[in-house]
């Protein structure tokens, strides 16, 4: 099963989105937005960036914890993923990101 974006609108009237891996697991999840044209250009931003191994960024959570970011070619942060209990796990959730992201269909789920 492939990967997909559901986006989503919160409580607070904000827009957001989750990539899901063919599971169901989210890999992958952004920022608040305040218009949800800039969350489906921040799904496209995804798309555009997430096969590309240079993009992400290992980073370490202040318990420890091994996660990534993955962030466009202006250097901004598209989204985070979240803590891992090992690097390895990590890193395969990076590989999950660039195998489902460039061809993730979208779950609009705000109206």
């Amino acid at each position: 099963m492939a990967g997909k974006f559901e986006l989503k609108k919160s409580k607070n009237d904000k827009y957001h989105f989750n990539l899901l891996a063919g599971n169901g697991q989210v890999i992958l999840a952004s920022e608040m937005y305040e218009a949800k044209a800039s969350a489906v250009n921040g799904i496209e931003s995804v798309k555009k960036n997430s096969a590309d191994a240079g993009r992400y960024d290992k980073l370490t959570g202040k318990d420890g914890s091994p996660y990534f970011t993955l962030k466009a070619a202006n250097g901004q942060v598209i989204g985070q993923s979240q803590m891992y209990a090992s690097a390895a796990t990590r890193d395969a959730g990076i590989q999950s990101c660039m195998s489902n992201g460039p061809a993730a269909t979208v779950d609009d789920q705000t109206a």
